[in-house]
């Protein structure tokens, strides 16, 4: 249940701490003085997206933050799946809107995605607001409420694989059975491709080697100059001493020294490392310029080969490795073209097949909406009652159309609310009030097949008034004994049999605009009622009339 809600700086809201109890808690304030924004509040710690536009005038952020406790088994596995700790037993989650459209979520003080937050969230509370009522007079929704009311998920989930099943093998059909002119020059492009790439003869990681040859080759006249040089400082020539000469000489030079002064034998030892390393490496630099040839034929080759290797890269893939990937994947493609007939004949067969199972499931499927329906009549039909719709005669449209995803019928709901006339769609004849109390009797119905422990009703009283409004707020409390329930109303039959009453208040202090939330007592609740009652001053008599109408609400709704 939704144990506490903390709101600051949140439209005209600038701050609030909102305690909620077990049972039936009512919201009840003039038009306009933000009993939507608490709403809002809710569906933000839900996980739904906020707007930077709600933050409070001349502040940085608003924060929002709700209390969850008594949580469902399905809330605390999945809290535990993504790897959030629970604060002794309790499910705290924040929100921060910021003024610069940086947005925050955090999940028992931890970070969190809205996306994850959404899910865990997704079986806490149940938000019924006055577009839900409207919602009813789309028949597309009314399929995924039987559904819902029939508790038959793994039938439909059955149903749902093998004609998605079906599908691939259809789809796959078509793109074999494409049209033949098409079909042929596509396959000879692949032909064409498969050939170009086989004929090159790739081999894995030539196009590099070539590249470090083709450089050796290029600089040929560079490199033989710069070597031929180094060869001169290191041997000589004809009126100069190369290196190794030098070296010899000085290594000489320090021996004669070194047989005099002893000291200087290490000296000698180095000088002449030096000569031998010298002498070594002018034989190396002989030797490679003896075999370094400059060969015109492979120059051409080589850049031939590279341009080749180029152009099948602009063609096919970035390197080698991805030509010769494009290469097994035209193949492939081609196989498959070649071989299509076999191919869409062993697949006529396993569409038959799958034809046949998705024939059987579907009308399984339709057996238990069938049996669903009935059972959703009547009881749809015992509330309605109840909500002081005597008269009211409820069918499900059952008709059949071409086998989907979703079945093999569509679903209508179908009402007559006046005694004698035929059920008609409910968007031909049911009024707001009337939409709002089958809309309650539905959420009502639907609520024993799920495990959400809250449930909202933002303003379900539109339209109503009287009697049907009194039958409404029963209908509330009576759904209260075994969920909570939060409901914003403006009747004062439905405030009046209120378990925890919140008053939302908009007032002005100092120029600017606040919004205040007070839990009343059973006088403020007097008070409250009265005000709703009554359309200006409240007197004695409105008072007294309050007063009748809660302690009234209290023996209906006394436990028996």
């Amino acid at each position: 249940m939704l144990s506490e809600i903390f709101i600051q700086n949140l439209a005209v809201i600038e701050k609030a701490s909102i305690n909620f109890t077990m049972g039936l808690n009512i919201f009840t304030g003039e038009t306009g003085a933000g009993k939507s924004i608490v709403v809002d509040s809710i569906n933000a710690v839900l996980g739904q997206r906020v707007s930077r536009d709600v933050i409070r005038t001349g502040t940085d952020k608003a924060v929002i933050m709700g209390v969850f406790r008594d949580l469902p088994e399905s809330v605390v596995k999945k809290v535990e799946e993504y790897g959030y700790e629970l604060e002794e037993g309790q499910l705290i989650v924040q929100r921060e809107i910021q003024t610069d459209g940086k947005n925050a979520a955090r999940l028992c003080g931890r970070p969190v995605n809205l996306s994850v937050l959404k899910e865990i969230c997704n079986d806490l509370v149940n938000i019924h607001g006055q577009h839900d009522s409207q919602s009813l007079l789309s028949s597309d929704l009314h399929l995924g409420i039987l559904d819902n009311f029939g508790g038959y998920p793994k039938t439909l989930e059955d149903y749902q694989h093998i004609f998605a099943e079906l599908k691939a093998v259809v789809m796959e059909m078509r793109r074999l059975a494409a049209d033949e002119a098409e079909k042929e020059q596509h396959k000879d492009l692949l032909i064409y491709q498969v050939n170009e790439i086989e004929s090159a003869a790739l081999q894995q990681g030539e196009d590099e080697a070539i590249e470090a040859e083709l450089k050796g080759l290029r600089n040929f006249s560079r490199i033989a100059g710069e070597l031929s040089k180094a060869y001169q400082f290191l041997s000589g020539g004809d009126e100069l001493d190369g290196a190794v000469d030098l070296l010899s000489g000085a290594n000489d030079s320090v021996m004669n020294a070194a047989g005099l002064f002893g000291e200087l034998e290490p000296l000698s030892s180095n000088l002449q490392d030096l000569y031998y390393e010298a002498q070594e490496a002018a034989g190396k630099i002989e030797a490679f310029l003896e075999n370094f040839d400059f060969d015109p034929a492979r120059l051409s080759y080589l850049e031939d080969r590279e341009d080749e290797i180029k152009k099948l890269k602009r063609k096919y893939g970035e390197g080698i490795e991805e030509i010769l990937a494009f290469q097994e994947k035209a193949r492939e493609e081609l196989e498959t073209i070649e071989n299509a007939d076999a191919l869409l004949d062993e697949l006529s067969k396993k569409r038959h097949a799958l034809m046949e199972t998705t024939r059987r499931k579907a009308a399984e499927l339709s057996e238990k909406r069938k049996a669903a329906a009935e059972r959703f009549i009547r009881l749809v039909e015992k509330e309605l009652k109840f909500l002081d719709m005597p008269n009211v005669v409820l069918d499900v449209a059952l008709t059949p159309c071409k086998i989907n995803r979703f079945g093999q019928e569509t679903v209508e709901f179908m009402i007559s609310t006046n005694l004698g006339e035929p059920p008609k769609p409910m968007n031909k004849i049911a009024s707001g009030g009337e939409l709002s109390r089958i809309m309650l009797a539905i959420k009502n119905v639907l609520a024993d097949k799920d495990h959400i422990p809250t449930m909202i009703f933002d303003e379900v009283d539109t339209g109503v008034s009287g009697r049907a409004a009194q039958k409404i707020g029963l209908k509330l409390k009576e759904v209260s004994h075994n969920k909570q329930v939060i409901c914003v109303t403006h009747l004062a039959q439905i405030a009046a049999l209120a378990d925890t009453h919140l008053l939302i208040e908009k007032k002005s202090t100092g120029g600017r605009t606040f919004t205040e939330v007070t839990p009343l007592d059973f006088e403020g609740r007097k008070r409250e009622v009265a005000r709703i009652m009554g359309t200006g001053q409240i007197t004695e008599l409105l008072l007294r009339n309050a007063e009748d109408l809660i302690q009234s609400g209290q023996e209906l709704t006394k436990p028996e």
